[in-house]
């Protein structure tokens, strides 16, 4: 049976990025700090924010950045709504779109497979799917009382926290931890994480073979 295989080459330019956000921004701003100290070789021509008072609003509109709000009320179906992100997506031209801490679902088109980025701050599978998102996460992992969370960076598909992983980071949990303490260690590792995996995008490393993603040295 032959593999089912996708690979995007590499770019040998400024990664363009739609970053689209649900709350302050600051993985946002994670990109734009990394992009500012060399460490990032992207542009972000285009912000999408899934309600009009995200806080993550107005630090785009800062950095000079535009933002358009598509809420999803606004819309019959998610199918319409979809279609709205993705078509100012294309008009922007963007090469990925990278979901930062957006929390509607969206149904990804054919021609943004394997193009659109989600972090979830647990290590998938657990603590992820419908109900698994921000600070319940955190919540979750003290109460189960595990002793290793992290975050996970995969490809999106139509389903929540499903599609390719690409790469994990762990942090530890001690028996005394907070879940606010979780959620800060966790949001370290997200912002070492989430731009490890657009340079390997960018670089054109990631392969995916039979819904798996592969690592290329």
């Amino acid at each position: 049976m032959n593999a089912d295989i996708t690979h995007f080459p590499a770019l040998n330019r400024p990664l363009k990025l739609a970053v689209l956000i649900s709350g302050g921004g600051t993985t946002l701003t994670n990109f734009l700090e990394k992009q500012a100290a060399g460490d990032l070789e992207i542009e972000v021509p285009l912000v999408i924010a899934s309600r009009p008072d995200c806080g993550g609003i107005a630090k785009a509109k800062a950095a000079g950045l535009r933002c358009e709000v598509i809420t999803r009320r606004d819309y019959e179906n998610i199918h319409d709504f979809s279609a709205a992100i993705f078509d100012l997506c294309r008009d922007a031209e963007v090469d990925l779109v990278t979901l930062a801490g957006f929390l509607s679902l969206i149904h990804i088109p054919d021609d943004f497979q394997y193009r659109v980025l989600n972090i979830h701050p647990a290590l998938i599978p657990a603590f992820c799917g419908h109900g698994y998102y921000g600070h319940k996460v955190h919540e979750a992992v003290v109460e189960r009382g595990v002793k290793i969370s992290g975050c996970t960076v995969h490809f999106a598909d139509n389903e929540y926290d499903h599609g390719p992983i690409i790469g994990q980071k762990t942090v530890p949990v001690t028996g005394t931890d907070t879940p606010d303490q979780v959620a800060a260690n966790v949001f370290q590792a997200e912002c070492e994480l989430y731009p490890q995996v657009i340079r390997l995008f960018a670089a054109g490393k990631i392969k995916i073979v039979n819904r798996r993603a592969i690592i290329e040295e």
